[in-house]
């Protein structure tokens, strides 16, 4: 790789230092480094977090420095530019950011050489829709959550696959997680854990009024219809989906967000053989 843009948590690389040594270590291998913010989402902004219409086309590699979070929100805002993202932790232990800054030289050599692997994460579409017209589509990485907003009542889900009924919860939300979203909200709800490399959907409620409180695993064609049932005494209920805890719609009684596996995916690249197991592992001896 010769082509290389930083997309940089400012919070956790107080005054870029991080993101400097990075960006000195490639110019010093004649290699080509743009720097990119990752900053709070504003209402005149047409991205989330990062503005990638200053990133040229031709670029090979995202190097992502923050964590778990930003490495998220990099994947939604470089989708279209198909370029595969590379991780650095500079937080706690991650899933998807493969190494710390203790280790960022040698992981720039093997960028710079060509030696590492690119896993395609498969991500989710969720279309919001109101009385038959579209009001906002979205894409997440993790995971689309569903949930009340308000007051602090159990709000009544009805739930579809490809538009045949399957259940009602009344809980405080839903989740809808890819394999790479298993092991974050969906996990801390109950959820299983899933390797990332699977291709299917995973339906976990979100502290269900009911005795059925399980997940369901969704083949990855299956299309998911989650409707915003009626209040109490048949008054309308606010609620609110959210992509990747990260943009929001707001929803009403009646609407629905029709969720499926979208045509557009995310490239990780790994640098290291640690199986996602061995991660695993080591993420629950830390917790």
């Amino acid at each position: 790789m010769d082509k290389f843009t930083i997309i940089t948590n400012s919070v956790k690389d107080k005054n870029h230092a991080i993101t400097n040594r990075i960006a000195d270590y490639l110019g010093s291998h004649k290699k080509e480094c743009l720097i990119l913010e990752a900053d709070e989402k504003n209402d005149s902004q047409s991205y989330h977090y990062t503005d990638v219409s200053k990133m040229p086309d031709d670029m090979q590699c995202v190097i992502v420095l923050g964590g778990d979070g930003t490495l998220l929100q990099a994947a939604r805002d470089v989708v279209d530019k198909e370029v595969p993202l590379f991780g650095i932790n500079l937080g706690t232990l991650g899933y998807l950011a493969e190494i710390d800054q203790h280790s960022i030289y040698p992981a720039l050599d093997r960028l710079m050489s060509d030696r590492f692997t690119i896993e395609r994460r498969m991500m989710l579409t969720g279309t919001v829709m109101r009385d038959g017209k579209k009001i906002a589509t979205d894409i997440a990485l993790n995971d689309i959550v569903i949930s009340r907003e308000g007051a602090l009542r159990v709000v009544r889900f009805d739930n579809y696959v490809n538009d045949t009924f399957l259940n009602t919860y009344k809980a405080d939300g839903i989740i809808v997680a890819t394999p790479t979203g298993s092991t974050g909200y969906s996990l801390s709800a109950g959820g299983p854990i899933i390797s990332p490399d699977a291709s299917l959907i995973l339906m976990t409620p979100l502290a269900p009024h009911t005795l059925n409180t399980r997940s369901i695993v969704f083949p990855a064609e299956d299309v998911i219809t989650v409707e915003l049932g009626e209040g109490r005494d048949g008054g309308v209920e606010q609620g609110m989906a959210s992509f990747d805890g990260a943009a929001r719609v707001p929803m009403v009684t009646g609407d629905r967000i029709i969720i499926s596996k979208s045509k557009k995916d995310t490239g990780i690249i790994k640098i290291n053989n640690i199986s996602f197991l061995e991660t695993l592992r080591n993420k629950m001896s830390n917790n």
